[in-house]
């Protein structure tokens, strides 16, 4: 059976990635595409539990948190998106270990190259086909995300905690442009979605 095609979504606080998720599973399921919409961290109950202790939790160690995130990845491989991707499906996750990498390695310091070197051993090699990160600045991606009811601990980071993010990504984007595409997320949303849906169709 052909391998499925994994796609990832990245991108700041308040970017539109989960709307730009639906938007693409809402398109590829209509194209007759088998589709498994996932996010991180979730995707599995342990997932989602270590997800609202990340979320909603107390504050914590930039190494305590790394470790929590990848915890939830590897359970999330194992059981969600590797037997997905053997079924043949197209699996749209929002984050991978790109946001483990600008959020813990760029934003918390703990060092881009140390933690892309866990975020590989946790992952066995699996990387994504595609990388769809929407870039915003950060200060209309918070102010975006401050506009809805209920606002998460990394939210509430400084303005400089969010910018070190946002440069993180864009040097992924100048490091590897043939996976990781840049798109501008001020767009409307349809237009985003086109964006996107060109760049998916180019791999479908």
């Amino acid at each position: 059976m052909k391998r499925g095609l994994f796609i990832t979504f990245e991108g700041g606080e308040g970017a539109g990635k989960s709307t730009l998720i639906d938007q693409v599973s809402l398109q590829l399921t209509r194209e007759g595409h088998s589709i498994l919409k996932t996010r991180e961290p979730g995707g599995t109950p342990l997932g989602e539990q270590i997800r609202k202790i990340l979320l909603q939790g107390e504050s914590m160690t930039a190494e305590a948190e790394l470790c929590l995130f990848l915890a939830a990845r590897a359970e999330h491989i194992n059981q969600v998106i590797g037997p997905a991707l053997e079924e043949g499906k197209i699996v749209l996750c929002d984050r991978f270990n790109d946001s483990s990498i600008s959020y813990q390695g760029a934003a918390r310091g703990l060092g881009i190259e140390k933690v892309a070197e866990f975020c590989n051993f946790i992952s066995q090699g699996l990387k994504p086909d595609l990388t769809l990160c929407l870039d915003i600045s950060p200060e209309k991606g918070l102010a975006r995300a401050k506009a809805r009811q209920h606002h998460d601990r990394i939210e509430a980071e400084t303005l400089e905690f969010h910018s070190r993010i946002r440069q993180a990504y864009l040097q992924m984007h100048n490091a590897d442009p043939r996976r990781f595409h840049l798109i501008d997320a001020e767009e409307t949303i349809p237009q985003v979605c086109e964006n996107a849906m060109r760049l998916i169709h180019q791999h479908v």
